[in-house]
């Protein structure tokens, strides 16, 4: 199993984080980012760019960019940009928001099409990215014969990362994800959900084996159980602003190292072969980060994804 490890929202903390991340041996790191929300947040593309030119090994995935807020084809620069600066390391996680409409005001873009925008502009970077002049005349972008120079290191661009819980989301994903990271998703969901998102793949003309199970938890993790099991529940409540205690055992990981272990397995057996790690913050979070690594991160990349079945090609 690859582990990637979210980054502190301190934006000071972002640069020696991600070279200890790296020392670690976590795989890659990861940033999400919203213009506007509850608590503190900076941007993915600039916070993974900081990340980038401290390190020259582990990935830098962001998790999520909320897609829709940006114009199209400047999202695509973006992350063709920052594929160029880390020598080919990004990979670009999408999602589209919603949780926080006010952003969407401030961004002069109608919370309602989202989807939408976020459909045109997957469409534009695959096209983009596979090389040349580009002629696309969508709803909210037009492009006249354009071509994008320079182009990303990684051929035909940065994976893409597919996030959400809806519907529509699995319908995305079978369309553009080379990695489904459902958001609080249960090792059942992501079993259930994983082969609809194949599905939808087929359905659209790809191979449903290029498409790879993700999961992001946030956790807390201790060698005293109950402590690990507190602290958890208590910073992802102060960072949604809302009591998780019902819903820790299900979505958050949590207690000892062999704890957490445990129910990153049962990710893998549901099929991922990724994980998106968010440490609590505030004053533990060195210690969370310091003990994952050393009593939980090399069990995890022993782990390999033994999912369901990908469908049979016809």
């Amino acid at each position: 199993m690859r582990v990637a490890l979210s980054l502190s929202t301190d934006q000071t903390r972002t640069v020696p984080e991600a070279r200890d991340a790296e020392t670690a041996g976590f795989d890659a790191v990861a940033s999400g980012e919203h213009l506007f929300f509850h608590g503190p947040i900076g941007n993915a593309f600039v916070t993974l760019a900081a990340a980038a030119g401290a390190t020259s090994r582990i990935r830098l995935v962001s998790s999520l960019t909320i897609l829709p807020v940006y114009p199209a084809a400047l999202a695509v620069k973006l992350a063709t940009t920052l594929d160029q600066v880390s020598g080919g390391r990004f990979e670009l996680g999408v999602g589209i928001g919603g949780e926080f409409p006010a952003e969407f005001t401030a961004a002069g873009v109608d919370p309602a099409t989202r989807g939408a925008r976020a459909d045109e502009a997957l469409e534009l970077a695959r096209r983009l990215w596979s090389g040349g002049p580009v002629t696309f005349d969508g709803r909210f972008t037009s492009v006249p014969g354009l071509e994008l120079a320079p182009g990303p290191v990684q051929a035909g661009g940065p994976p893409i990362w597919l996030g959400g819980r809806s519907d529509a989301a699995v319908r995305r994903a079978g369309r553009f994800a080379d990695h489904w990271l459902p958001y609080m998703y249960t090792p059942e969901q992501l079993a259930s959900s994983l082969v609809r998102v194949r599905e939808e793949a087929e359905r659209a003309g790809r191979d449903p084996r290029s498409v790879r199970g993700a999961v992001f938890c946030w956790g807390a993790v201790d060698e005293d159980r109950a402590r690990g099991r507190e602290l958890a529940i208590r910073g992802v409540s102060d960072a949604y602003q809302q009591d998780f205690t019902g819903l820790a055992d299900r979505y958050l990981l949590l207690g000892t190292p062999d704890d957490v272990v445990a129910r990153a397995t049962e990710y893998a057996q549901a099929g991922a072969d990724s994980l998106v790690f968010q440490p609590v913050h505030g004053s533990v979070r060195e210690a969370v980060v310091a003990s994952f690594a050393a009593d939980v991160l090399p069990r995890l990349h022993a782990l390999r994804d033994t999912g369901p079945e990908l469908p049979r090609r016809s």
